[in-house]
């Protein structure tokens, strides 16, 4: 039982948007200063990217 690349993309996707929700968290409930406007930056990021690996999963 081999992955093969979509099963990898959507492995790839979930860990990006589970990242993504950490950042997130932690630049809302952890950081009060200016760091945690660079945290949500970051988890926002990570959310583009996720999304990016979503709509190649099917077309590589």
């Amino acid at each position: 039982m081999g992955m093969n690349k979509n099963t990898i993309l959507g492995w790839a996707t979930f860990i990006m948007i589970m990242m993504g929700l950490l950042l997130i968290g932690l630049g809302a409930f952890r950081y009060d200063d200016v760091a945690g406007w660079g945290f949500a930056a970051v988890g926002i990021g990570f959310f583009c990217i996720a999304w990016v690996f979503s709509s190649l999963k099917g077309r590589v």
